[in-house]
């Protein structure tokens, strides 16, 4: 009888561990879910953005035409100058300078790279990713958009002498390769894994990483050393 009673307690105990279990891994799922929305929707906004200032400065190219063609007309030639230098600086912070060869990650990317250049963070980018891919645009996006977020508010702790981020996307040894490298101070690091310096529920971004990361068999690696953080992801492309 004492035999049975401590069986059943022990299948009582195990049957207990597995659904707090299930329950404590369908809220991470939960709030993962939640998190990836409240990204997709803030980086849909400042795409908008991105966008609705180039399609203002479309708008303005005949005043702009018409002003210039004045200015050459009346040969105020300093004038037309400094006139075509603002130009320039305007069309800066409008102008998609990345071509990826995929058309959400182009958005995504020229969006943060935009924020970037708002911190005066000095850029390096080379990025092209292959027409196929073995995740989907939205956790490509929730991948670039995370890390991106992470190296652009390590650099703002920085002096603007000391901020960058290197990018580079494509292929290495027949997968997908990407490594974002960036500037950092203060690091938050729990034995060998690194934690979101953030407070709240952002530091599922990570984990959403580690999760794709691990859906598709691939390899992600992160290092920190001499002021310098690095991530770098792999991932089997499709045959």
């Amino acid at each position: 009888m004492i035999i049975l009673i401590t069986i059943a307690a022990a299948a009582l105990a195990a049957v207990l561990f597995l659904f707090v279990r299930r329950k404590m891994y369908d809220l991470i799922d939960r709030r993962i879910e939640r998190f990836q929305s409240e990204l997709i929707e803030n980086q849909i906004r400042e795409t908008e953005n991105m966008y609705k200032q180039v399609r203002g400065w479309r708008h303005d190219y005949r005043n702009h035409i018409q002003n210039m063609k004045i200015q050459l007309s009346q040969r105020n030639y300093d004038g037309l100058d400094d006139y075509l230098s603002q130009l320039a600086d305007d069309l800066n912070t409008v102008d998609t300078v990345i071509k990826t060869g995929n058309v959400m990650a182009d958005a995504i990317l020229n969006s943060k790279l935009s924020t970037a250049q708002g911190f005066n963070i000095s850029l390096n980018v080379k990025a092209n990713i292959p027409e196929k891919l073995v995740l989907s645009d939205v956790e490509l996006c929730a991948v670039m958009g995370n890390l991106l977020d992470n190296a652009i508010e390590a650099c703002g702790t920085l002096p603007e002498e000391k901020r960058f981020i290197r990018i580079y996307i494509g292929q290495l040894k027949g997968q997908f390769y990407l490594s974002i490298q960036n500037s950092a101070g203060k690091v938050n690091k729990r034995g060998s894994s690194y934690l979101s310096t953030k407070s709240g529920e952002h530091g599922y971004g990570l984990f959403r990483i580690d999760r794709i990361s691990k859906k598709y068999g691939g390899y992600i690696n992160r290092q920190n050393e001499d002021g310098i953080f690095a991530t770098e992801l792999m991932l089997p492309l499709p045959q």
